[in-house]
């Protein structure tokens, strides 16, 4: 009785064949926190700019005096 795994050769084609993706960490820790909590829902875009965007002082020693 032959076994199916006895002419089955693991090389780079077979591995890179595989149709198999993994969540990253980041995706898996936050499907689970969200199974336990589900998020607040969020704006697409807040009305005030992050902070020190605009204002910053690195803007200011690009003008002109």
């Amino acid at each position: 009785m032959a076994d199916d795994w006895d002419d089955l050769v693991l090389d780079e084609d077979f591995i890179r064949s595989a149709d198999t993706s993994e969540p990253s960490a980041r995706a898996r820790m936050l499907a689970a926190r969200w199974r336990r909590e589900s998020p607040e829902p969020q704006p697409w875009r807040s009305d005030e700019p992050p902070a020190g965007w605009f204002f910053s002082k690195r803007r200011k020693r690009w003008r002109r005096r």
